[in-house]
């Protein structure tokens, strides 16, 4: 198991929220990409999880599809799990790549993709 410390955690994260495509980015707005230990047990118990291990991101918001035009929102929060990523993986470049399969899961939430879509996509 890997064992990153936060602030090179933080970096990866950084870089694949970087790397994320264009036209991705260009609908991006108001939203934080925060890096936290583990999930909360509300935050479990909102995702129907049992284990803290085995939830690695989450989305907190209103979809872009959800969206009304009459008042500002609040900024939505993807979250991205540290330690449940590092115990799925063995190297870094397999870390970089559950984060960055991570990241792409939780901003198609943002975007509206439900459960069966981010399926279809490979963002399962």
């Amino acid at each position: 198991m890997l064992r990153l410390k936060r602030h090179e955690f933080v970096d990866m994260v950084l870089r694949c929220y970087e790397d994320l495509p264009p036209q991705i980015m260009d609908y991006l707005e108001n939203v934080d990409v925060v890096v936290e230990d583990w999930p909360a047990g509300d935050v479990l118990d909102s995702q129907q999880m049992e284990s803290r291990h085995d939830l690695l991101g989450s989305y907190t918001g209103v979809s872009r599809l959800e969206r009304g035009g009459e008042l500002p929102m609040l900024p939505d929060k993807i979250t991205i799990y540290q330690r449940p990523l590092e115990s799925i993986c063995a190297t870094l470049e397999d870390l970089e790549r559950e984060v960055r399969k991570t990241l792409l899961h939780e901003v198609g939430h943002y975007l509206g993709l439900d459960e069966e879509a981010l399926h279809r996509l490979g963002y399962e």
